[in-house]
C-alpha cells in the first residue's frame, strides 16, 4: 500500500530513530506500509505521482475483504482525482482560512482544546522510545500523520508487539478512528471520504489485531 510519493510527503511531520529497520515479516510491512500511506496522505496532498501510483494499484473491490474493498476505492478515487482538486480539498479540510473543516489532532478530539495533556503524555512517551521531531517541522507531535508516522517506525524498527499496543492504545485508540469517520463524511471531501473509509477499517483492523495478542 505504500509508494515513494506518501512516503516523501510524510517527512513534513516526520521523527528520527537512531538504528536501522531490521528485515520485516510480510504481514508487518504491509502493516507498516498501510502506516506510512495514512501519514503521506494526511500530512500533505498526494502529487501527481503519488495519485498516478495509486491509480495503477487498483483492483476490483473484494465483497469478502472491507478493508482490501476501501483500498480499491482509494485507489479508483485517485484515478479520477486531479492534483489541483485534491490539493484544494486539503486545504479546504485541514488548513482553510484560520481553520479548517478539521482539527486532526489528539488533543483536539480528546479534550476540545489544543496543546492539552495528551500532547505532554505523547512527547514523553515519544522521549522514552527515542523518537523526537525534526526540527523543520512545526506541527504539534499529537497530528494524525505525525502519529501514523510513528506507529510505521515502530514496526519497522522491530519494536515488540507489546510496544507497538501500548502506544496505540494510549495515543491512537482512543480518538483515531472518530477522525476518520469525521473524515469520511466532512463536507468539504471528495477524495479524501476515501481515505477516511480507508482509515476507519483499517483502525479496526489494528484494534482487533491488538486485542488478539
Amino acid at each position: 500500500m505504500m509508494n515513494r510519493d506518501s512516503a516523501q510527503a510524510a517527512e513534513r511531520v516526520s521523527f528520527r530513530a537512531g538504528d536501522l529497520s531490521p528485515p520485516l515479516e510480510v504481514e508487518e510491512a504491509w502493516r507498516a506500509a498501510s502506516w506510512g500511506l495514512l501519514a503521506g496522505l494526511l500530512a500533505a496532498p498526494p502529487a501527481a505521482g503519488a495519485l498516478r501510483r495509486l491509480a495503477e494499484s487498483a483492483q476490483a473491490p473484494s465483497r469478502e475483504n472491507e478493508l482490501d474493498a476501501a483500498f480499491a476505492m482509494l485507489c479508483l478515487t485517485a484515478g479520477r482525482t486531479k492534483v489541483d482538486e485534491v490539493d484544494d480539498e486539503y486545504h479546504e479540510l485541514f488548513i482553510g482560512l484560520g481553520r479548517g473543516e478539521l482539527l486532526p489532532y489528539a488533543s483536539w478530539y480528546q479534550t476540545g482544546f489544543l496543546m492539552e495533556r495528551p500532547l505532554s503524555d505523547l512527547r514523553s512517551d515519544l522521549r522514552s522510545l527515542g523518537y523526537c521531531r525534526s526540527d523543520e517541522v512545526h506541527e504539534p507531535e499529537d497530528h494524525a500523520a505525525a502519529l501514523c508516522e510513528v506507529m510505521a517506525m515502530l514496526i519497522r524498527d522491530g519494536q515488540p508487539l507489546e510496544v507497538q499496543a501500548r502506544f496505540f492504545e494510549r495515543h491512537i485508540a482512543n480518538w483515531m478512528e472518530d477522525f476518520f469517520e469525521d473524515l469520511a463524511s466532512a463536507e468539504s471531501a471528495v477524495f479524501y471520504q476515501s481515505v477516511g473509509r480507508l482509515g476507519v477499517l483499517f483502525m479496526q483492523f489494528e484494534k482487533a489485531a491488538f486485542n488478539m495478542q
